[in-house]
């Protein structure tokens, strides 16, 4: 995969920093979420871009019958094993979301967070819509730290850049990813909210946590890795106390390929 002005983007190479100290969505996305009809009991829902299974756990600890696909074989293997430590029955593998290894209508719903403005949109969207049941429903979210209100967040961020200037996440403004724009090709947007929370990490946590992304971990060497993780361990023992928090954006929208009544009905 390429993405920032042609940097080679490998989240395999981030598998062990992202199981560790990725954030998980807060509590209240999966309550907001279940209000909305999706993370119900029984329901068969499809975690696209699963990464090391975060969202496909949670799912599955509420009761839902899940799958879960990445394009990374070591963040499968990951999620496997995270799953396997925790008792839980998913079912993970490695496949692109332009290409599904599932069989028609076979979900519920479908969900991506904070990845699907890396798939092929119109190949994606086909194939989503071919494996989700007549009334299916597709979420996508982020949830991303906000460095216009957030000072440790401003300053780690130009860091990356000075390792990595072609790194395109830098300066989040806060405002949702326009996904109106799908209504173009077939899709009518159900609902959307946004949200801040403050998520606490440590000194040792946040490293762990910029390391696992892609301006960092899925995009340099392993002794560039090294070098930046050093001078970032140096700015945060000038700028902040060892326990600190992060405002996060939440952000969230729900689709359906079908009419308004079909949508309601799985209320």
């Amino acid at each position: 995969m390429t993405i920032d002005s042609g940097n080679t983007i490998d989240w395999g190479k981030t598998s062990n920093d992202y199981s560790l100290y990725r954030s998980k969505m807060p509590d209240s996305f999966f309550r907001k979420l279940l209000e909305h009809g999706i993370g119900k009991e029984k329901q068969k829902i499809l975690d696209l871009g699963s990464g090391t299974g975060n969202l496909a756990r949670e799912f599955s600890r509420n009761g839902s019958i899940v799958s879960g696909i990445d394009i990374s074989e070591e963040q499968i293997l990951v999620a496997q094993k995270l799953m396997h430590e925790q008792d839980l029955d998913i079912d993970f593998q490695v496949s692109s979301a332009e290409s599904l290894p599932f069989n028609d209508d076979s979900f519920d719903c479908a969900t991506a967070n904070q990845c699907f403005h890396y798939f092929e949109t119109k190949k994606a969207l086909a194939e989503i819509k071919r494996v989700l049941k007549s009334n299916g429903l597709l979420m996508l979210s982020n949830f991303s730290w906000l460095p216009r209100i957030d000072a440790v967040a401003r300053e780690s961020e130009k860091l990356v850049l000075k390792y990595n200037p072609n790194w395109g996440a830098a300066d989040y403004d806060g405002v949702p990813a326009p996904y109106y724009k799908l209504s173009k090709l077939g899709l009518v947007q159900r609902v959307m909210f946004f949200y801040d929370v403050h998520v606490p990490f440590t000194k040792e946590n946040w490293r762990g946590r910029v390391r696992a992304s892609r301006g960092i971990g899925a995009s340099l060497t392993e002794d560039e890795v090294n070098k930046f993780d050093k001078e970032h361990q140096v700015l945060l023992d000038s700028i902040t106390e060892d326990a600190f928090s992060i405002m996060h954006r939440v952000d969230v929208n729900i689709f359906s390929f079908n009419d308004y009544q079909h949508y309601h009905s799985t209320l």
